[in-house]
């Protein structure tokens, strides 16, 4: 659906941009724009004193609009989704420390021995992991995510190559609403000089008191058209500061240079095709290209929702160590003594032990005792390691992934039709900027041809007028039928131009006058 674009200046011109400027009628320029790095945002230009051209306008308000900037952000926030999602693939590693006071009954973790008494405790640790397996997912999200980045940046070339548009239209509004002021200017010019004149006549008797009050009612006509006019070129250039994002200073100093521009005629179009331009069109248009990446993006998505349905292989490695302030580190302090043992022998004939005169002495046994540890040596002898492969095998969960790719290639088809609906689009806005062209073209040359005749009207009743053989109010509707006939072949030629100019980006001209 196309938004309306509001103008002051004249309804038919108003039409004529509401027509074409379409929200989605930018256009790629044969050259992408340059993009600034990521997660920066270009600073404002400082704005030039000279008078504006229309491409100066338009590089200014690139520079400047902070819908185009915005856009700008979104596509380094897509960039560093991009980035995010390469790092998924590198294995992750973290280290973990803590210092308890234990007070109280509690297990010492070094030794898993009760003890009621307060004890500090550190513990460290660190591990680590990586993905070995896990259906293609995390391959998958990268190259989906890569897509959207790369629509992304078709996003913000859609922006700009919009904002060129409607700067175009509004620098054209601007230099119409002036030629209009100027055109006006000279009616009044040449009013006064008809009122300077009747009263001459009038003063030799030559014309009526009434052909003098018809020549000043008309020339208060002409000075009101000329503040409407005033007031038309003012909203023009309002409109265009604040496309380009001017301060208050310079939006009152704004001046547009008038390019020579040169009349429509008959051939003017006979080297545009529409159906040639939108073939052109949409191997070069943005949103086009943004509308396909997405299709892509859509379909590698369905990838990543599959990857649910395989198995998980992880590998975990960790490593632990900690100090106790209760832990003791057993020593031997020395051996025993050798005691003397009596040595006994059995009587073959009752079977009993009977006592001899031998003993034999006790073997020596290490005498073991217990010394605090120190931090270091703690650390250092409490030393931990595990490696362990971890395998996830999905059964039911919900029926979620099934679900997940159902959604997925929903997905799929609600992007090719919006691809679709972008082709769709983009050939009816070529179609009808060139009916809305061809119909400008036919207006002007009309307009013109109409223009040389009520000039020859007017000539011939103006000296009828200064002769006293036409009253004032007939002569006073020559003039304005003649006015209106300039006003709308002036209106004409520049609602040609901007339909002209948007053939040709389409095309991927860049816009120049």
């Amino acid at each position: 659906m196309k938004p309306r674009f509001t103008s002051r200046l004249h309804p038919l011109w108003a039409a004529g941009c509401g027509a074409l400027l379409l929200s989605n009628v930018a256009t790629a320029q044969t050259t992408t724009p340059a993009q600034p790095p990521a997660g920066t945002v270009t600073a404002p230009a400082a704005s030039p004193t000279a008078p504006w051209t229309l491409q100066s306008a338009i590089d200014y308000a690139l520079q400047n609009n902070l819908t185009v900037r915005q856009s700008q952000l979104s596509s380094d926030l897509n960039g560093a989704t991009l980035r995010q999602s390469k790092a998924a693939l590198l294995p992750t590693a973290n280290v973990s420390g803590t210092q308890a006071w234990n007070y109280g009954t509690t297990v010492n973790p070094l030794t898993n021995v009760f003890q009621d008494q307060t004890t500090r405790t550190n513990n460290f640790s660190g591990n680590t992991q990586i993905t070995l397996f896990s259906g293609f997912q995390l391959r998958n999200t990268v190259k989906r995510n890569a897509l959207e980045y790369e629509a992304g940046v078709y996003d913000a070339d859609k922006a700009r190559n919009d904002l060129a548009l409607n700067v175009a239209s509004a620098f054209l509004q601007t230099v119409l609403a002036a030629e209009l002021l100027r055109s006006n200017e000279v009616r009044v010019n040449s009013s006064q000089q008809q009122v300077d004149r009747t009263k001459k006549l009038l003063k030799a008797g030559s014309v009526a008191e009434s052909n003098l009050l018809d020549s000043e009612a008309q020339l208060a006509t002409d000075q009101y058209n000329v503040v409407t006019a005033q007031n038309q070129l003012t909203i023009a250039r309002l409109q265009l500061a604040q496309l380009m994002n001017l301060d208050a200073a310079a939006t009152r100093a704004l001046q547009v240079t008038t390019p020579q521009l040169a009349d429509p005629n008959e051939r003017s179009l006979d080297d545009t095709d529409p159906e040639a331009t939108y073939q052109t069109a949409q191997t070069q248009q943005p949103d086009i290209k943004a509308a396909d990446l997405r299709v892509r993006s859509a379909l590698r998505n369905v990838d990543v929702a599959r990857g649910g349905y395989y198995p998980r292989l992880f590998l975990n490695a960790s490593i632990f160590t900690g100090y106790s302030s209760l832990y003791t580190r057993p020593i031997i302090t020395g051996d025993s003594v050798q005691l003397p043992l009596p040595v006994f022998q059995f009587d073959p004939a009752t079977g009993q032990p009977l006592p001899t005169s031998f003993v034999a002495l006790s073997p020596k046994q290490p005498v073991r005792s217990s010394t605090s540890s120190d931090f270091p040596d703690q650390i250092k002898n409490n030393l931990g390691r595990s490696v362990q492969f971890a395998l996830q095998i999905p059964i039911l969960n919900g029926l979620q992934v099934r679900t997940n790719v159902q959604r997925s290639q929903i997905a799929v088809k609600q992007a090719e039709l919006r691809l679709d609906q972008a082709r769709l689009t983009l050939r009816q806005n070529i179609q009808q900027a060139y009916a809305d062209a061809l119909a400008s073209q036919r207006q002007y040359i009309a307009s013109r041809q109409q223009v040389q005749a009520l000039s020859a009207a007017y000539r011939n009743a103006e000296i009828r007028f200064n002769n006293g053989l036409l009253n004032g109010t007939e002569f006073n509707i020559a003039k304005n039928n003649l006015t209106a006939a300039e006003s709308s072949m002036i209106q004409a030629k520049y609602q040609f131009i901007f339909r002209r100019k948007v053939l040709d980006f389409y095309q991927g001209k860049p816009i120049a006058l």
